[in-house]
């Protein structure tokens, strides 16, 4: 199925470029071109067919829908939303105001906004074409869990206490009007013009948004793959000794980027030799634990609830390497 992109970068690297396949050049080279002309064709195409199916769905509805819900279902459903809305670091703040002020616990917010960087149709696309459905499935389900588990862990220590004040009233609020308003059911249909003007919108939007972190991705993934050592990471990092997972998780958090853009560099680390466990900390980090976001977050947040948040996600980041880590042999190959 994908093959004609394997051959673009054939025609491209050795015919146009001249490069030969035996030079790290020509194999970093091939890569980058095979990743980006595969990558850019998987998200035009698909974003556009997945932003019809999304074409109704709105924050409104979504925190509406939430707010009646009680907790344990509030946290699954909040990490669910989470996986198919796609939010960045960019919307945290306006999202984490909108749930709020509807009366949406802290607890459920924060699933919704600790599993949306993780997961979303573009990163699960690139996984299923890079890396198999069996790594898909399985970093959606850590995804989702890492979301469940961190927002639980918020309502239990009460982190609304926690919040800047301003958020602190308006989750006030929002908790008494449930008590004496009814959500409006009705909701507006779109017909299928609309459906695919929104669609075509939403697909320059995105693409527009991700397109340079696919090129950085892919490129630090080319640059691992043509120029270091054969067997270097392997021989170094391969054994998955304890350290390595709390130093990726480290490593990995001034270096921004979206899940977008880090599967190329996923990719290229498995290939290397890099144990699954140390390669997942080390992504997640990346992009959930990035200080954009808590920067941006620390406008409705105290200082204590956002260290609580920071090292929650540290901790959860580091017990999963380890334990993928220790139990890779069960996983099979991936």
């Amino acid at each position: 199925m994908f093959e004609i992109f394997t051959l673009f970068a054939d025609w491209v690297t050795f015919s146009l470029l001249a490069l030969s396949a035996d030079t790290k050049l020509g194999d970093a080279t091939h890569f980058f071109i095979e990743d980006v002309s595969k990558i850019f064709a998987l998200l035009l195409v698909m974003i556009y067919i997945i932003a019809l199916l999304r074409a109704s769905l709105n924050v409104e509805r979504v925190r509406d829908y939430l707010a009646g819900k009680n907790r344990g279902i509030g946290y699954l459903l909040g990490s669910s939303f989470g996986a198919i809305t796609p939010f960045c670091s960019c919307s945290s703040i306006p999202v984490f105001l909108g749930f709020t002020s509807a009366g949406i616990p802290v607890g459920i917010t924060m699933a919704f906004l600790l599993t949306s960087p993780l997961i979303n149709e573009v990163a699960v696309l690139l996984l299923m074409s890079l890396l198999g459905w069996k790594f898909t499935l399985l970093y959606v389900v850590i995804g989702m869990a890492v979301g469940i588990l961190g927002g639980l862990f918020l309502d239990t220590i009460k982190a609304e206490r926690w919040l800047q004040s301003f958020a602190a009233k308006a989750l006030a609020k929002g908790q008494a009007q449930q008590k004496n308003t009814s959500t409006n059911p009705d909701t507006i249909k779109m017909t299928f013009v609309e459906r695919h003007d929104f669609a075509k919108a939403e697909t320059l939007e995105i693409f527009g948004r991700v397109w340079k972190w696919v090129i950085i991705g892919v490129g630090l993934g080319a640059a691992l793959h043509g120029f270091l050592p054969d067997g270097w990471i392997e021989q170094h990092l391969g054994d998955g000794q304890w350290w390595s997972v709390p130093v990726a998780v480290l490593v990995g958090i001034p270096l921004y980027s979206n899940a977008t853009g880090v599967i190329p560099v996923m990719e290229s680390l498995i290939v290397n030799g890099l144990p699954i466990g140390t390669t997942l900390a080390f992504c997640m980090s990346t992009v959930a634990a990035s200080f954009p976001e808590f920067i941006l977050l620390k406008q409705v947040m105290q200082w204590r609830l956002l260290a609580t948040v920071f090292a929650m996600l540290l901790v959860s980041f580091t017990l999963v390497g380890w334990l993928f880590n220790a139990f890779s042999s069960f996983l099979g190959d991936l």
